[in-house]
């Protein structure tokens, strides 16, 4: 009897999955630029994409997650002007007169239509575009609006109910980047064993549990300067069943109040609970506890930062959008917080104990390569290009074994 409502879950699933990402990031871009301007958004469709259209309106000109100032979000779909302009003029010219009426340079117009035809939306964003407006167009996998929008996001299907369950749900994560980049906290995520506290393998006992000395007065400047501080953690211990989530509640609650004792505050503390072989969506390096804290916290992950100790939490960071700091290997959490506070004034700020002094060794020229780098690019300790390894590794003998 379910199979049928089975069958369609999995192909809308399958549909939304093969939407191009980058395409929506790059509708988001526009949409940033545009509200940063000053300007607005204009949405406009016919029937179910009218309603989508509305829907996706009322996320600016109300809230998606974030409680912010209104963003100027429109929607053509009032039904006086509709029926007046279908009625006096044409049906075909319902958006594109109030496009004529509403729509200025520097505006972006968000075009709904499943067949990618409906020809009133196809003449609304030719006007929008001779306006000096930027066209963003939501369509399945044909018809003309797509090669008229400046970014078009593609539902791959022509199934009209599956096209609009897509789009939905690339508008709705549209919106997210928008209001977190516009008004998104900044953000340190941080690893907890090794990173904050000695690793004591699947502790049980909030005893042996305790922070670096260094980390509290870290967490104190971090906090202090504006960044919330959210603890991201790998705990199959948990799942194994070596402790309870008593133990885990208890051992978490000591670390934030060790945090506190220096006037820093732990905003939150996420965990993943699997095995590696589960194959879940939030253990580390996957995203999904980064992604619930953004959600719950408000956060703009591509002004934040992750700090952490292994290769998981350095992909963990890139995948979330964040800048990445390494500890270990001489770098310490007062280096991340260094690096990250330094980071908002555009400089670098390297670990103090043996890896400078490697650094310092070097040749003056593959030095000064090499910080440059560090300071143009988004990671602790900076990424290879082409020539710097190169170099370095002519110097030391060796491929160079500090970049996580």
């Amino acid at each position: 009897m379910t199979d049928p409502i089975s069958s369609e879950l999995s192909e809308s699933a399958g549909v939304i999955s093969r939407i191009d990402p980058s395409s929506v990031r790059a509708a988001a871009d526009v949409l940033i630029e545009a509200f940063r301007r000053g300007n607005q958004a204009i949405f406009m469709g016919n029937g179910g994409s009218s309603a989508d259209a509305q829907h996706i309106a009322a996320e600016f000109s109300g809230r998606y997650f974030i409680d912010r100032p209104a963003l100027p979000g429109v929607c053509l779909s009032n039904i006086a002007p509709v029926t007046a302009i279908g009625n006096d003029y044409s049906y075909d010219l319902v958006f594109k007169r109030q496009i004529e009426a509403f729509c200025r340079e520097g505006d972006v117009a968000v075009c709904y239509s499943t067949s990618g035809n409906s020809k009133n939306v196809v003449l609304a964003a030719e006007e929008a575009k001779a306006r000096g407006a930027k066209v963003i167009s939501f369509t399945g996998d044909c018809g003309r609006l797509k090669e008229v929008a400046d970014v078009a996001v593609v539902i791959p299907t022509r199934s009209t109910p599956r096209v609009q369950e897509g789009y939905l749900c690339a508008s709705h994560i549209m919106c997210g980047i928008v209001e977190s980049a516009l008004f998104g906290s900044r953000a340190v995520f941080v690893d907890r064993d090794d990173t904050l506290a000695p690793n004591v393998p699947y502790c049980s006992d909030p005893a042996l549990f305790d922070l670096y000395g260094d980390v509290p007065e870290g967490i104190a400047r971090l906090t202090a300067a504006g960044f919330k501080v959210i603890v991201v953690t790998n705990q199959s211990g948990l799942g194994r069943g070596y402790f309870t989530m008593g133990t885990l509640d208890a051992i978490h609650s000591k670390m934030v109040s060790q945090a506190e004792s220096a006037g820093g505050r732990i905003d939150g503390v996420y965990f993943c609970p699997h095995r590696p072989d589960e194959g879940c969506g939030c253990r580390k390096p996957r995203i999904g506890m980064g992604l619930r804290a953004v959600r719950d916290h408000g956060v703009n992950p591509y002004r934040s930062f992750m700090v952490g100790d292994s290769d998981a939490d350095m992909e963990f960071g890139r995948r979330l959008g964040c800048s990445v700091f390494r500890v270990g290997g001489g770098a310490t959490f007062t280096d991340a917080v260094d690096f990250i506070l330094g980071a908002r004034r555009r400089r670098v700020l390297l670990p103090r104990v043996g890896f400078c002094q490697l650094i310092n060794g070097l040749p003056s020229d593959v030095r000064r390569l090499w910080i440059s780098q560090a300071a143009t690019r988004r990671s602790f300790p900076p990424e290879p290009s082409k020539e710097c390894p190169r170099r370095l590794s002519a110097v030391l003998g060796t491929g160079f074994p500090f970049w996580p």
